[in-house]
């Protein structure tokens, strides 16, 4: 077997490929990833929002940062640096020779391939006398020249060289190493050593241990771990927690803290501003000792949090502060949720006391509060532009009574502008145009059980699902043109409330008259459904007459005792039809909810959804939802929080919970609630009755008893017909 050999690059050519190809594998991904996107867009997108968002604190801050960061013309330039030096390292590569040359001996002896080997002989003879050293010719040369001489007269030469490619036979194989040769040289060896141990046994572990130091102080949702145990322990041990223990558990979050985040600051200045901010918001708990509300950073923290509910102004640094406080809280509120829901249903396993409803909802009310920038007691109008303390007073009026921010788009655009007078046209416009961006809701809710023979009946301990379908749309401003649309639905209220009198009045004439023998024997025969709905249609017909319904009765009174039983066949046929199109349409329904379930899971649905208006938060916050079901008799969570992240225009959302062991009637309700602004939190109400495992056996036997009749009932009439 043939040996192996090693080569450095002496030349160092071959090193060139492995620089080119090594610069090609981090230039190309890093454009890709890195490379800042257009500018232009994130510009238009801003110019399409600037007449709805243009006051918010988060579009100003977008706008001035867009203008003073350098950091996209910096990725621009090391991006173009690093292509060039690409481009060049190609470029030298295409110049380099090719080392490896197949060996030919007809070009060693400079003949045609082919030749004669007395052509052969002639030629060697002639380059002998010119390169054999004796004569002075160079030794190297003249070895080549007699090496192709045996390769193409000698038999066995001529042999090795056809099947190997050298006189010689096989010879060891060669592998080219793309690095120099002075890598390996005997005198640069330590200074190779050191840098090795340097990177590979200093610079990577102290990389690779501060990543993990840091990764492993985190949850998944960013937040510190021992954040979370702090927001544990305070649950459960205040499970009745109101809005100002709710504040001061929120900002003794670790994140706040300067020695676990360096993004958190305590600075030499905070000892004069911060007592002056305390007497200027109130009572705030200074006094109490319990840790860590009294520690420096929770103090200030909170601080921070009152002056933005109160909407005050603070200092220029404090302002600074103020802004990563209050971009932290809205995660660190949901994960107050997250811990108190787990909490909640771990309580009913282990039996220790959990947190209340009220306690959830203080947390989903503080995160609208935060967002906003108002107090719980303050008017919901005040989320809009230009709205003043002072203003309030024009629309709690006994005139208007102007409360809500529905209050406000029912109103006409007259009585709406006469209202806001205290406005200019230009103001006006804004506040329209800010109402019109704000969402409406609704809810389509649908109650089953999934995997059972019969979805409609929930039995005790069952799982229960209650698809919510959620469609959302922007408020609908009235404008003067609504009022004549308002005035023809008044005249056509007119219209039918007249219609329906000429009704009634039919309605009582026909009562007064005596109903013959003949129907009565009908009813009782199983026709009933037919009369009815003869009946209902005549009464929604505004031009039937008293005399149709009478020759109609006439017609029906003549029928034969044969053609009642062919209608009766008739009739139980299609009541067989009925049960098996519905069988068959919750059967079609189960599989597209399976469908849509796994069509969920693959895929991916994007955050972004509508932005919010927030005229005091600093960054730009995404529209998003929770939606739970709640015993609000019992002050209990009945299923988890959906935290709703996706809802652009329609989303259907599933929410599971366990029937109650008891049976009975329960009074549940679906609740939304907005994460971003007040007054828009919607509650439906939810009944389910939960049968026991017998009286779902029994509704069941029952129901396959009344088909079996039906079947039977069609075998006896067909027997009568023949």
């Amino acid at each position: 077997m043939a040996g192996q050999q090693f080569q450095y690059d002496d030349s160092g050519n071959t090193f060139f490929y492995f620089l080119t190809s090594f610069v090609g594998l981090i230039v190309i991904p890093a454009t890709y990833y890195l490379w800042p996107r257009d500018q232009n867009a994130e510009q238009l997108r801003l110019k399409s929002l600037r007449r709805v968002h243009g006051r918010c604190l988060w579009y100003r801050l977008r706008l001035m940062k867009s203008q003073q960061s350098i950091v996209p013309t910096l990725k621009k330039a090391a991006l173009l640096f690093g292509w060039l030096v690409f481009l060049l390292l190609a470029y030298k590569v295409s110049k380099l020779d090719r080392e490896y040359q197949e060996y030919n001996p007809y070009e060693v002896l400079s003949l045609d391939p082919g030749a004669s080997l007395s052509e052969i002989k002639k030629q060697y003879r002639v380059l002998s006398l010119k390169y054999h050293p004796d004569k002075g010719g160079d030794e190297a040369t003249f070895m080549r020249i007699a090496k192709a001489y045996a390769a193409l007269t000698n038999e066995q030469s001529r042999q090795n060289w056809e099947m190997y490619g050298n006189p010689d036979g096989p010879g060891a194989t060669s592998f080219g190493i793309a690095l120099p040769a002075w890598i390996v040289d005997q005198k640069n060896s330590m200074l190779v050593l050191l840098v090795y141990g340097l990177a590979f046994m200093v610079i990577l572990p102290v990389v690779v241990g501060t990543w993990w130091y840091r990764s492993i102080r985190y949850s998944g949702d960013q937040i510190l771990i021992n954040t979370t145990q702090l927001f544990m322990h305070f649950m459960c041990k205040t499970p009745n927690m109101n809005m100002k223990r709710l504040v001061m558990v929120l900002t003794a979050a670790l994140e706040f803290d300067p020695r676990n985040n360096k993004e958190a600051t305590i600075r030499p200045t905070d000892n004069v501003e911060v007592p002056q901010l305390i007497r200027e918001l109130g009572n705030i708990n200074v006094k109490k000792k319990e840790p860590p509300f009294y520690y420096p950073y929770s103090l200030k923290a909170r601080v921070l949090v009152l002056a933005h509910l109160a909407r005050m102004d603070v200092s220029e640094e404090l302002e600074e502060d103020q802004r990563f406080v209050v971009k932290k809280t809205p995660a660190l509120l949901q994960e107050m949720i997250n811990v108190g829901c787990q909490l909640i249903f771990m309580a009913n396993s282990r039996g220790f006391s959990a947190p209340r409803l009220v306690t959830i909802e203080n947390c989903m009310k503080l995160t609208q509060m935060i967002v906003q920038g108002l107090k719980e007691s303050k008017s919901p109008l005040l989320q809009l532009p230009h709205f003043e303390e002072e203003h309030l007073r024009y629309c709690i009026s006994k005139k208007y009574k102007v409360r809500t921010l529905q209050d406000l788009v029912s109103l006409k655009d007259s009585d709406r502008r006469n209202m806001l007078r205290f406005l200019g046209e230009e103001k006006y416009d804004e506040v329209m145009a800010v109402l019109g961006s704000f969402p409406h809701i609704t809810m389509d809710i649908k109650l089953q059980v999934l995997d059972d023979e019969d979805s409609s009946n929930i039995t005790a301990g069952s799982i229960v699902t209650v698809t919510v379908t959620l469609n959302r749309k922007r408020m609908v401003v009235r404008n003067q043109g609504d009022t004549s649309k308002a005035k023809t639905k008044v005249w056509q209220n007119k219209n039918k409330g007249a219609k329906k009198t000429a009704k009634s009045k039919k309605k009582k004439l026909t009562k007064k008259k005596p109903t013959p023998a003949p129907a009565k024997n009908k009813q009782a025969n199983g026709t009933v459904a037919g009369n009815v709905t003869t009946v209902a249609t005549k009464e929604e017909d505004d031009d039937g007459s008293d005399k149709g319904s009478e020759s109609d009765e006439g017609e029906a009174n003549k029928d034969s005792p044969s053609e009642r039983d062919e209608d009766s066949d008739k009739q139980s046929d299609t009541e067989v039809d009925e049960m098996a199109g519905d069988d068959e349409e919750e059967w079609e329904a189960l599989q597209q909810s399976i469908q849509r379930r796994e069509r969920a899971l693959l895929e991916t649905k994007s955050k972004v959804t509508h932005p919010v208006y927030s005229l005091y938060f600093p960054e730009e916050k995404q529209e998003w939802w929770w939606l739970y079901i709640a015993d609000r008799r019992e002050h209990t969570l009945v299923s988890m929080p959906c935290h709703v992240c996706t809802l652009k225009d329609t989303e259907e959302v599933e929410l599971k919970f366990s029937a109650p062991s008891k049976t009975g009637n329960y009074q549940y309700s679906v609740i939304l609630r907005s994460d971003s602004y007040l007054g828009l939190d919607q509650i439906k109400p939810l009944k389910v009755f939960a049968l026991c495992h017998c009286q779902w056996l029994i509704a069941l036997l029952q129901a396959e008893t009344r088909l079996s009749i039906i079947h039977k009932a069609q075998h006896v009439g067909q027997a009568l017909t023949a």
